[in-house]
């Protein structure tokens, strides 16, 4: 039996052919490790409009956002700061950049804002770019771009403007102004699981939202966080949520509602099984 490839089919076929060659011979005969691409595990953000994050970006928003609702500074605050981390290292604590930048915003030591240690710590760098944004006068009536350029003083001062929209979405979730909108999808095994998840979670948890009286659940190994209202407690939600990966969070509970790293959504609970003015979670056992 003949079998007939039409034209279209057979350059196709032919293009893969050498594309899959190129890669055999790259690694075979350079040595270049070529990676193909993988697809990320994500967090997904939703409120008016959704935004897709990798971890460790997502864990970074959440950070900056904390740092801002700690220092009391209004959502525009943290829409100027996620907006600016977005132009200048794509929310990644990056080590390096133009000249000496380095971090979520590029700060750079030579130009005052710390020390290379300082500066790498997303805690240390939010602050100072909070602190900095206060100085200026009218800020909060400025265009995002305008405000994000008076501090940064970019070669680029209407870049920051085209995160506005993406900013708006995490800032809204972030400091618990949306119901159940922080998902992301964990596969894999967690790093570190029991009692040293518990312990780092509420470590971390302490350094990015301040003095929090953190309890321990009495049926499961995780931290239970008060929530004085609903906007504090997704607050809270969201934030353990974003750092789930890397802290073994396998359960995250606020009133009628229930994040699990198994199915990578919020979904309803029982209402009577609910618990009244705070967040759980609660981390993998160890094994």
């Amino acid at each position: 039996m003949t079998v007939r490839i039409r034209p279209g089919v057979a350059v196709f076929v032919a293009l893969a052919a050498i594309a899959g060659l190129g890669l055999y011979v790259g690694k075979r005969d350079w040595g270049v490790d070529i990676k193909l691409p993988t697809v990320a595990r994500r967090c997904t953000v939703q409120a008016d409009g959704q935004v897709t994050l990798d971890y460790s970006q997502m864990a970074n928003a959440a950070t900056i956002a904390a740092v801002g609702v700690r220092r009391n500074m209004p959502e525009r605050a943290v829409v100027v700061a996620l907006a600016t981390a977005f132009q200048e290292s794509k929310l990644e604590n990056l080590s390096g950049g133009d000249r000496d930048s380095i971090g979520l915003f590029q700060q750079r030591p030579s130009q005052g804002w710390g020390t290379v240690e300082q500066i790498s710590d997303p805690r240390y760098a939010s602050t100072k770019f909070y602190a900095a944004l206060k100085k200026v006068r009218g800020w909060e009536n400025m265009r995002i771009t305008e405000a994000a350029q008076r501090v940064q003083r970019s070669a680029f001062p209407n870049a920051y403007e085209k995160w506005a929209e993406e900013s708006a979405v995490l800032a809204k979730a972030l400091m618990g102004n949306a119901t159940g909108a922080v998902a992301c999808s964990v596969d894999g095994e967690p790093s570190v699981r029991g009692q040293a998840a518990a312990q780092a979670l509420g470590a971390n948890l302490k350094l990015d939202w301040g003095k929090l009286e953190v309890g321990s659940p009495t049926e499961l190994t995780g931290l239970a966080v008060p929530a004085g209202s609903p906007q504090a407690g997704w607050r809270y939600a969201h934030w353990l949520v974003s750092h789930a990966t890397d802290h073994g969070v396998k359960r995250v509970r606020f009133g009628d509602l229930e994040w699990t790293a198994d199915e990578g959504n919020w979904s309803r609970i029982d209402a009577s099984s609910a618990e009244t003015g705070q967040v759980i979670a609660e981390v993998y056992k160890e094994v």
